[in-house]
């Protein structure tokens, strides 16, 4: 049964979850127990079936304990972003209607501003030390039995988009009407894990922060199939690499931009870590450029898959290192929903080869919660469903993503999709990270501009940027590359990975001013 429930019951002494900077450990009885606990305070709060939490942690050794309690309750349970702002925060506890809220004390000043205009909040706790008289939840937890509750359900998360064009929203999917631990649509992630030989022999290493669609369900995945989890606190190139070394990890899940993070380690630093027991490295969360990729697996050997999908889940995308070898830059098969590229302005379904915004259908359900005309918005036809991707089907139904539809660049009438610029530049030497977007021409509508991290502040200047557009334009068609470049100490990402390029973006179609 795919439950950590079963696994405290088989091998109690296992760590479920080892804390990679602290090495704090938490075995699958302690896990099952605290999560005990949890469900039981949940109910003693009055919490029944279909009703919600949010809680505000950052990668914390009590996350878990939070996330397996109300998913034995039945409750859906929300994790928010420790980088939103006071009234983000309450929006979204707010709108998904949460009942109890549980806040790591180091977010006091977070959730300070808001403690007392919540609406539908009866009770917060504070995690490792209380603040503003709030009750603690290690101390009230300990009062619960160890027991189960006596109608234990699946319940799962409801997490919300970034929200870059508007207000987030809150994507929900029906609860599971089997027992604990049954198969449903969120646990397909399992059945892949399976496949790929997870188990409880395995030790996984979860790099990303835990309130984000993959590393939660990469975590609690290996949680249901047995697996030990080392997770990092903060992600660090080289940390991870001695994790990796120190604790023989087999299974492993990234996003891209820590790959180029790790290439840009000195050549010395990256020899020094064995790596040689990782067998399998999941990556996804944003496209990953060829050469980084390939340059990974000529490190690590031909060991990534590669995932792609929305937290809509409205269809998953999944290629082996091997199809990657035979199909470079794809995105992979859709192995669970029907795909379908689309003509914007003709409806039209369009052949290989050809791109347009990327649809799925018969896959899961989803909807934005309190927001029907959102999910109206991203469908057509008969359910077909769009995340606002772009890209195009080869002739064997591989899938390339060229970019955002929100970022399409029009210049002249020609489209130019950002992410083919941003994955050549990337590989420049000189430059830790990029973002390529439209900016206002007088007589083009829009041209190509790139805004750069350098990798040494120093080389910023009109030097590096003719070096950089003669090696783009050394790469890919002229029209592509940007007409001008300016640099940025620091770019705007989430731990993630996704960069937030509306925020640059915006600082150009709003003054038209440049950031250097």
């Amino acid at each position: 049964m795919l439950h950590p429930y079963f696994h405290a019951q088989a091998r109690p002494e296992q760590a479920a979850i080892i804390m990679a900077g602290t090495g704090e450990q938490i075995s699958y009885e302690q896990l099952d127990q605290r999560s005990c606990q949890a469900a039981q305070l949940f109910r003693h709060q009055g919490l029944q079936r279909g009703e919600h939490i949010a809680f505000l942690f950052d990668n914390h050794p009590r996350f878990f304990e939070v996330v397996w309690g109300a998913q034995r309750a039945g409750l859906y349970y929300t994790p928010i972003s420790y980088y939103l702002q006071p009234e983000e925060i309450e929006y979204i506890i707010d709108n998904c209607g949460a009942k109890i809220l549980i806040v790591a004390e180091k977010f006091a000043d977070k959730v300070r501003p808001i403690l007392s205009k919540l609406q539908n909040v009866k009770v917060t706790y504070a995690v490792d030390n209380v603040f503003d008289g709030l009750p603690l939840w290690e101390a009230e937890i300990a009062k619960m039995p160890l027991e189960p509750i006596a109608d234990e359900s699946e319940g799962r998360e409801m997490l919300y988009s970034s929200g870059t064009t508007g207000r987030p929203k809150g994507i929900k999917f029906p609860l599971s009407e089997g027992a604990i631990g049954t198969p449903q649509d969120i646990v397909r992630s399992v059945g892949l894990a399976q496949f790929m030989g997870v188990n409880h022999d395995t030790v996984a290493l979860s790099t990303s922060p835990l309130y984000h669609s993959a590393p939660l369900g990469f975590v609690t995945s290996c949680h249901r199939l047995g697996a030990t989890v080392v997770i990092m606190e903060k992600f660090d190139e080289e940390k991870a690499l001695q994790l990796i070394e120190k604790y023989k990890v087999f299974y492993s899940q990234w996003v891209p931009t820590m790959f180029v993070r790790l290439l840009k380690l000195p050549e010395d630093v990256r020899k020094k870590y064995d790596v040689s027991s990782m067998k399998l490295a999941i990556h996804g969360a944003a496209p990953c450029p060829k050469e980084v990729k390939q340059q990974i697996m000529d490190w690590w050997g031909p060991v990534l898959w590669e995932f792609y999908s929305g937290s809509e889940r409205n269809g998953i995308f999944m290629i082996s290192p091997q199809e990657w070898l035979a199909h470079p830059g794809s995105v992979g098969k859709c192995v669970d929903a029907q795909v379908h590229i689309v003509d914007d302005e003709t409806g039209e379904e369009l052949p290989a080869g050809q791109i347009g915004t990327v649809y799925c259908s018969q896959g899961t359900q989803f909807d934005y919660h309190g927001d029907p005309d959102k999910k109206k918005s991203v469908t057509i036809r008969d359910g077909w469903t769009t995340i606002g991707d772009v890209g195009y089907l080869d002739a064997d139904g591989y899938l390339y993503l060229t970019d955002r539809k929100s970022y399409m660049i029009i210049s002249g009438g020609v489209n130019v999709y950002p992410q083919e610029t941003e994955d050549c530049l990337i590989t420049h030497p000189k430059v830790f990270d990029v973002a390529v977007f439209g900016v206002p021409h007088e007589e083009m509508g829009e041209e190509v501009k790139a805004v750069v991290q350098p990798a040494n502040w120093a080389d910023a200047g009109p030097g590096l940027e003719k070096e950089l557009i003669e090696y783009c334009r050394s790469k890919i068609s002229p029209i592509k590359c940007p007409r001008s470049i300016d640099f940025d100490r620091d770019l705007p990402r989430e731990e993630t990975g996704k960069l937030k390029k509306r925020l640059i973006k915006d600082r150009y179609w709003q003054t038209g001013k440049s950031i250097n």
